[in-house]
Parts: C-alpha cells; structure tokens; sequence
C-alpha cells in the first residue's frame, strides 16, 4: 500500500470544523498543530471505514436515514478507501483526526447524505470502536508472530537432539540438561504469552459505538445490531463506560511487555553463548554485523536489540498506566496520547518476534565446544545426592556427603566420576559399585524421570506435544 499523503499547513482560509456552529473564531495554528492526531491517527482508517460501513447500514435498518443515502455513504466510503490505499488521498491537518478527515471527504464527495453518518455517533464512541477493532487485529496479528517463533524452536530443537548443555542458575553451572529441554522452556513461556493476548481480545471484544458521548442516545438506535456486524461479542453494557475505558489497551500492552521480556531473556542468552567465553552457538552471517574498527568482530546485534527494545515495550505500557491514572470519568482529551505508544508497542514486539525466529533458524550450537565446557562445575551432584537418597540416606544428610564429595573434587582438581570407589568410601561407605551409573552429565541426564524433567524420555514427549500441536512436519528430522 502507498503511503497517503499529509498536506501541510495551507495559507488557503480555513475550513469551519464540523464542530464548529457555537465558535466565533477559529483555533490559532499552535493549538491546532497541538491538538490534532491526524499524524498518528490514520493508521486506523481501515477500522474508522469499517465501522461507519456498520453504523450507516444500522440507521437505514432503524429507518433514520434512507436506504438511498447509505447507498450513498457505502459508495463514497469504498471510494475513500481506495483513494487512501492508492495514496492519493490527502490528510488534512485542519481536519484534526482520521474521523474529521474521511467525514469531512465524504461530504466533499456525496454531499448531504455524508452529514447524515453521524448521527448517533460522537467521536468519542467512534474512536473507541476503531482501537478495539485495531487492537483485536494486532493481537491476530501478533499470536501468528508467536507460533512462528514457536515453530522456529521447535524445529531447532529437533535438529539437536540428545545434545547436552549445562543448565544454569544464579548463572552458575548447576545441572546437565537436554539443550531440546531449554529450547521447550522458551516455547511454553511464548505460549502464555499467546494465551494472555488471547484472553485480552475475548474481553476487548465488545462493541462501545452507540454509546455516544457519554450517555447514550434518544434515538431507536440498534447497538447489537452494529456490534454483531463488527464482529463484536455484544454491546458494552454501561454507556459511560464504553467510552471511558482503556483497560483494553492496558492490559494488550501488558501482555506484549510480558513477551518482551520473554524474548529479552532469549536475547540475553544466545547473547551470552555466541560470545567467545562460552562459544556455544554461532550465528550465521545472515544474522550477525560487524564492527566499523575492528575487522574481526561478528555480532550477534540482532538479539541485542531484541535485548534492548524490550525497555521501549515496557515504557509504552508505563506511558499508558500514567496516562489514564486519576482521569475522572467519562472522556478526556488525555486519551489521545493512548494510540501512539499502542502502535509503538505493537510494531516493536512484532519485530521482536520476527528477528527471534529469524535468528532461531540461523544458528548452529557447536557440539564439540560444549562437550568439552561440560566436565566443569560438577553438573551430576544433585544426580549423585539422588543416588544416596535411593540407598535409604535422609536427603539432607546426602546433601552433605555429596558436599564433602565435591571438595574432595576440588582439592584433587578432578571430576566426581573420576574419584575411585575407595576415596568415595572415605567420605561415606554407603558408595557401592552402582554410583558410576549416576555420575557423569550423560548417566545423569538418564535418570531424571519425573514428569517435565530434562530426562530424555520425558523431553521425547514434551517435543512431540509441540510437533503435534504446531502441527510440525517433522519430515527430515528424523
């Protein structure tokens, strides 16, 4: 789509606003520079189109205006709606917003019958009905974003099968775990993820036009009408609430925030592993840049900023809490300011999610890098303190011996798999031939078995939950 011009300020006399009847002068060029939206605002002309499509077809059903003349507005809004996709419409600063502005044309272009289209309407009803309509699409559009990320891990933990990595916490070493296992925990956060939009557009979805200004109308008005031809659950029930409300927006920017932070968490750790001092994973130069000093550098700057523009996210969703915050019911000009940091948010999680996948499927882990960085750190204690747990040792008592174990390791500088039987007897004799069957990352990542561990069994069928419910072709993964 082209993009539609903006004309700027004109030395042409002005245009009276369609609000205009009880003003004696116009507003001065600084207030109307301030006041209009038209320069973020028309980003909704898709969903301001729609709605008058709705609204004009449900007065001329109540018999309020003629079929004659919504025939009229139907025509002129097709008509507007191509001029504005071919980018030869032209947004008008004088004419405040993307309502004023397609009004305003439709007049230009029908006459009176477009004087008509408001009626039962007010802005503050309109513009509500077109960010709910907007905000239901973005999630829709944002969910596809999230299963493709899905996908992407998925499909890369099925190219690494039984691959081992150290598993961290308080970004130490801590246990082994299947790299496959990891890449699921990213998965199932970015399918809440999915979820808390989901729940945001059942809850967003109902239909506030009809509301008015504030108190509704006195006239025979059909609002489920016009809310089931929107796609609406049903109309919003308390008129002042209709169009005082922005807890839809909240809470959308307070999902994407959680998926912001999700993927900065991602970001963070493939960051960390394609750096030199771990060396886990390289990233394709497809993904990568360089630096304009220094000639040997490859950056993994995508997943920085991935790091990073999570902030903005964040700070779009504060903008948006300190924004409606003390507003007195039921409209205030402040909620203007709420579409901007909207569209900022939502264009930027989207970016996110696609550099993520696109980095996902631009990776390879190095597997003999991590064979070697695995010795270190003593991964397979907790598998060892299991060991004595299952020869009849209170856990805590097996805690300690396992400790003991461990400093002997460290004095001799060696691994627990490579302490003989007798030294492991001089810390406790409850040690028997079986114990090597515990120690080392392999035999330790062999006997996790509870349900949702890294045990290869069980992340066999955490992997094949996904393929199915993705619906993966695992073709060539086999």
């Amino acid at each position: 789509m082209k993009t539609s011009a903006t004309d700027p300020s004109t030395k042409k006399a002005k245009e009276a606003k369609l609000w205009g009847g009880r003003f004696e002068e116009g507003v001065t060029d600084a207030v109307e520079r301030f006041t209009e939206s038209i320069s973020f605002d028309k980003a909704l002309y898709k969903q301001d189109i729609m709605g008058s499509r709705a609204h004009a077809s449900m007065l001329a059903h109540q018999g309020l205006i003629s079929v004659s003349d919504r025939d009229s507005i139907l025509q002129g809004l097709d008509n507007i709606e191509r001029r504005i996709e071919d980018g030869e419409f032209v947004w008008r600063t004088d004419r405040e917003d993307v309502h004023m502005n397609i009004e305003a044309a439709l007049t230009d272009l029908i006459g009176e019958p477009a004087k008509k289209l408001h009626t039962a309407r007010s802005r503050n009803d309109q513009v509500l009905t077109d960010f709910r309509l907007w905000c239901r699409d973005a999630i829709d559009n944002i969910v596809a974003r999230i299963e493709h990320l899905q996908v992407a891990l998925v499909t890369l933990a099925m190219k690494n099968e039984n691959l081992i990595v150290p598993g961290y916490t308080h970004l130490q070493r801590a246990q082994p775990i299947l790299l496959q296992h990891l890449l699921l925990a990213y998965v199932e956060q970015l399918d809440r993820d999915a979820g808390r939009l989901l729940d945001c557009r059942q809850r967003l979805n109902f239909c506030p036009l009809g509301a008015c200004a504030l108190a509704g109308t006195g006239l025979p008005i059909d609002r489920f009408m016009t809310s089931h031809d929107l796609g609406f659950n049903a109309p919003m029930r308390n008129s002042i609430d209709a169009v005082s409300d922005r807890d839809f927006v909240l809470e959308f920017l307070s999902a994407n925030s959680i998926t912001a932070i999700h993927l900065s968490r991602l970001g963070e750790e493939w960051v960390l592993w394609a750096s030199e001092e771990f060396g886990f994973l390289t990233p394709s130069d497809s993904v990568s840049t360089g630096s304009s000093i220094m000639p040997q550098k490859k950056n993994p700057d995508p997943m920085e900023l991935v790091r990073g523009k999570s902030a903005r996210v964040v700070g779009d969703l504060v903008t948006l809490l300190v924004l409606c915050k003390g507003l007195p019911h039921a409209y205030n000009r402040d909620l203007q300011e709420d579409k901007e940091p909207t569209f900022d948010s939502t264009k930027t999680i989207i970016g996110m999610l696609e550099v993520c996948a696109e980095f996902a499927q631009n990776i390879t882990f190095n597997r003999e890098k991590i064979k070697k960085a695995l010795p270190a750190g003593h991964l397979d204690a907790t598998t060892l303190a299991d060991y004595l747990v299952k020869k009849g040792i209170p856990f805590r008592t097996s805690h300690d011996i396992v400790g003991k174990s461990v400093a002997l390791c460290v004095s001799k500088n060696c691994q627990l798999q490579d302490l003989s039987l007798d030294e492991l007897r001089s810390v406790n004799p409850v040690f028997d031939e079986d114990v090597y069957e515990f120690l080392g990352v392999e035999n330790a990542v062999k006997k996790f078995c509870s349900y949702g561990s890294t045990g290869s069994e069980c992340v066999a069928e955490q992997l094949d939950f996904w393929v199915t419910k993705l619906q993966i072709n695992t073709a060539g993964h086999k």
